[in-house]
């Protein structure tokens, strides 16, 4: 897919200092996207981009993952000015959830609209303890129903901290709606390593597992490239008629192994291809990324290294949007103007 390129040079989502939330658990009201706001997940609604983003407050430690994370919504008619609600629509809660979402939040959205117009969100559960993947739903972006972790506890895949999870959709209508392969639903997932899951309903997860009973992995690191450090999953993947093309944030190393011409421990993007017969089997990797911290924006915050993390990918009026994280502390657009034909 591609190529992408910048259409502005600047964020598009920033802290804002100003917004304040009562929050239900510390009983105080905070400045709920006050620190950082950044890895954002998009999805396109009534004729706009919607984006979910992560939002960290001011208490807490002042380092990565210290503070306390929340979901806010933005919408925008151009895909660069945006409109934001004043108070986050999801977060950690007096619910079942609470136990693995606080005090550390609700982290790094990922989101898919289904075949019936209900919107499932894949994001981190963060306790300062352990990470898992969450699973909610919501028909209007506003309220949610929050489902658990992706994994059972006696699943296998369980027993790990793992995050990042990318729902297989497919362009239908100018939408990308959760695509079905051998009747079943696929999620791409994890970071250091790559697996694979399946569901039959968008809610229960199960990972696939290699003849050891461990979860298969379909991507590794690779030695003096960009993703030598390890790769992760980046937004939701997009079956075309060649194949699974999924978007990744690969994080070079800091040793021998690190690519030249990128800093130590920053995280670019690139793509890989699966097969739809079996999306397992990986067909074609990028060498280089296509988009890496280059801007000062996206080499500046609290993560010094510099990101450009993909996790929000929409087509919106024949352009291909997407969304990224900036060195853990703001939101970047990239946008490929080749439309449809990407696909092809």
């Amino acid at each position: 897919m591609g190529p992408f390129t910048r259409p502005v040079s600047s964020p598009v989502i920033a802290p804002d200092p100003k917004s304040t939330f009562d929050d239900p658990l510390s009983h105080v009201t905070v400045h709920w996207e006050s620190t950082s706001t950044f890895n954002p997940a998009a999805i396109v609604r009534d004729g706009k981009i919607y984006v979910l983003y992560r939002a960290e407050d001011d208490s807490g430690e002042m380092k990565i993952g210290g503070h306390t994370s929340r979901l806010g919504l933005a919408s925008t008619e151009d895909g660069i000015h945006f409109v934001r609600r004043g108070e986050p629509v999801f977060f950690a809660a007096d619910d079942e959830q609470k136990e693995r979402e606080w005090p550390g939040g609700v982290e790094d959205p990922r989101i898919v609209e289904s075949e019936g117009g209900t919107y499932v969100l894949t994001y981190t559960q963060w306790n300062h303890k352990k990470t898992s993947i969450g699973i909610a739903t919501s028909k209007d972006l506003l309220h949610w129903t929050k489902y658990g972790p992706l994994f059972a506890e006696s699943d296998r895949a369980a027993s790990r901290s793992y995050k990042s999870g990318g729902i297989v959709t497919q362009l239908v209508g100018g939408r990308l709606i959760a695509a079905r392969i051998k009747g079943r639903y696929w999620m791409y997932w994890g970071e250091v390593e790559v697996h694979l899951a399946t569901s039959s309903d968008l809610i229960h997860w199960e990972a696939v597992k290699d003849m050891h009973g461990d979860p298969v992995i379909v991507l590794k690191r690779r030695p003096g490239l960009f993703d030598s450090a390890f790769p992760e999953v980046g937004p939701p993947p997009v079956l075309t008629a060649k194949g699974i093309v999924l978007l990744y944030n690969g994080k070079n190393d800091t040793g021998l192994d690190a690519a030249a011409g990128l800093d130590a421990a920053a995280y670019s993007v690139g793509q890989a291809l699966f097969s739809m017969r079996d999306p397992s089997r990986l067909l074609a990797r990028t060498k280089k990324p296509f988009l890496k911290p280059e801007m000062p924006f996206e080499k500046s915050g609290q993560y010094a290294a510099g990101t450009t993390f993909a996790e929000g990918l929409v087509f919106y009026k024949d352009k291909w949007f997407l969304y990224y994280g900036c060195a853990d502390s703001l939101v970047g657009v990239a946008l490929s103007a080749g439309g449809a034909k990407t696909l092809r």
